[in-house]
């Protein structure tokens, strides 16, 4: 079997698990906000979440549950990312974004309930470890992790010079890194068991994520993507792609993909989806 309907499956299976939880919310333009947010994903985070738990034996409502918190914070970086006071996009996932669909204050409102749903998620009654869980996520998405890179990168739009290498890969760590590695270690967490080498895995898979976003922006195609290219181009702002150059921002990536995958050696055939999973990054084309 191909990695892409592996990638679907699970995806499914977390969207059921989303669309059960909205399912209990009052009806509102909210909660309809957070159903648009919601659908058309990848579901890569979610993916993660589930690989890393059936490695480490974790129950798989247990798993589901964790794998729809971090789509659902996910889905509420982006709508706030998308809104007229930071990227101010019109089209996510190939359709309008939600304060186009609605208004900017339901975007907000949303945004803002897709992240509490994600705490709810992680700590329902039962869930394992539901504190550190709920820890580890906050950390994640918050001043330390995915804000402070969404922080830096909309200072980085002002910056009397373009940003190095190493600010660019220390920005991505928080932007994108961080929730990819709350999404490869809930399984282990979950479990008790070594963060390491999933550790490992998601920093490199992270960053080669954020290559390919790079590469896809400079050279892609905006109706396979669903989403608007050139932007940073546009801004004059600095990428991977604009400090190595297009053939070396591949390479890059190429060697990222091979960390990714040597990373999870210790599992043996049975991380054959993750290894999927990072080679995938780099070829997709939204």
């Amino acid at each position: 079997m191909t990695f892409t309907p592996v990638l679907k499956a699970a995806a499914s299976r977390v969207e059921a698990r989303l669309e059960q939880a909205l399912a209990t919310l009052p009806e509102s333009p909210v909660r309809a906000a957070m159903t648009h947010a919601l659908v058309g994903g990848k579901g890569l985070r979610g993916f993660l979440v589930l690989e890393g738990a059936a490695l480490h034996g974790v129950a798989p409502a247990h798993a589901l549950n964790a794998a729809a918190a971090i789509e659902a914070m996910h889905a509420y970086s982006l709508v706030h990312d998308d809104l007229p006071a930071m990227d101010d996009d019109d089209l996510r996932r190939g359709r309008p974004t939600v304060h186009v669909q609605w208004d900017e204050a339901t975007a907000i409102l949303a945004g803002d309930a897709l992240q509490a749903l994600a705490f709810e998620l992680v700590c329902l009654p039962g869930q394992p470890r539901a504190a550190e869980l709920a820890l580890e996520l906050a950390r994640a998405a918050g001043a330390a992790g995915m804000v402070l890179g969404q922080a830096r990168d909309i200072a980085a739009e002002t910056a009397p010079a373009p940003l190095t290498l190493d600010e660019i890969t220390a920005l991505q760590a928080g932007k994108t890194g961080a929730l990819f590695g709350w999404a490869a270690c809930a399984g282990p967490r979950m479990a008790g068991a070594d963060l390491a080498p999933l550790s490992r895995y998601a920093a490199a898979l992270g960053l080669a994520f954020q290559i390919a976003d790079d590469i896809l922006d400079y050279e892609g195609d905006a109706r396979l993507a669903g989403k608007r290219l050139r932007k940073d181009k546009e801004a004059g702002k600095a990428t991977f792609v604009s400090l190595l150059g297009l053939h070396d921002a591949k390479a890059r990536a190429a060697a990222l993909v091979d960390e990714a995958c040597a990373a999870v050696d210790h599992y043996g055939t049975g991380a054959e989806n993750l290894r999927q999973a990072a080679r995938f990054v780099v070829c997709r084309q939204k």
